[in-house]
């Protein structure tokens, strides 16, 4: 339970993080409760909260810079990358690459659901995903079962594989003390 909390605390300080946006029409100002966003103008580029950028990219009146989401090409150069990576080395990700598959898969399934021609898409998704999954987390464990780590070899884990690597590395270790020094019960 303590992953789960700490994993959406993480995707809540993504959802408050900025994200570059391209008006794709002009647009008053929008106020929300405590936020006034806009106005707009046709082609410019606007920086604002995630959760904004993805709310006026839903309603049409702007979309994400290139590089600012996830898609299917994005998440194929990233499923070949891990693949030809070494087994023992783990590559860096592309920034906030959790959250931003996480939505890319629920609008993909969103899509999905509407337009059938797009299950496949959605199913491709899924393969890449738990493809790039599956490997770092072999990756992950093998690392997290050898002996302490350098900042070095832990520099291209994402927050979430962190989360992961240091609770694994504890259970790992706690585990293999208590193998190692058996005392034997007095009866």
């Amino acid at each position: 339970m303590k992953t789960l909390t700490a994993i959406k605390n993480l995707d809540f300080s993504f959802e408050n993080s900025t994200a570059r946006i391209i008006a794709n029409r002009s647009c008053p100002e929008i106020k929300l409760a405590g936020l006034s966003v806009g106005p707009f103008e046709e082609g410019n580029e606007y920086e604002t909260y995630y959760w904004v950028a993805f709310e006026l990219d839903r309603s049409g009146i702007a979309h994400f810079r290139e590089g600012e989401s996830m898609n299917i090409s994005k998440l194929s150069k990233t499923q070949w990358t891990e693949r030809v990576q070494a087994t023992g080395q783990i590559p860096r990700l592309p920034d906030e690459f959790y959250p931003k598959l996480r939505r890319c898969l629920s609008e993909s399934k969103r899509n999905s659901a509407k337009i059938p021609e797009k299950m496949l898409e959605y199913e491709k998704a899924m393969h890449l995903t738990r493809d790039i999954i599956n490997s770092r987390l072999r990756k992950i464990v093998s690392i997290a079962s050898a002996p302490a780590q350098t900042e070095q070899v832990l520099k291209n884990f994402s927050k979430e594989e962190r989360l992961l690597y240091d609770q694994l590395y504890v259970l790992i270790s706690e585990w293999r003390t208590s193998i190692l020094e058996y005392e034997e019960v007095e009866k």
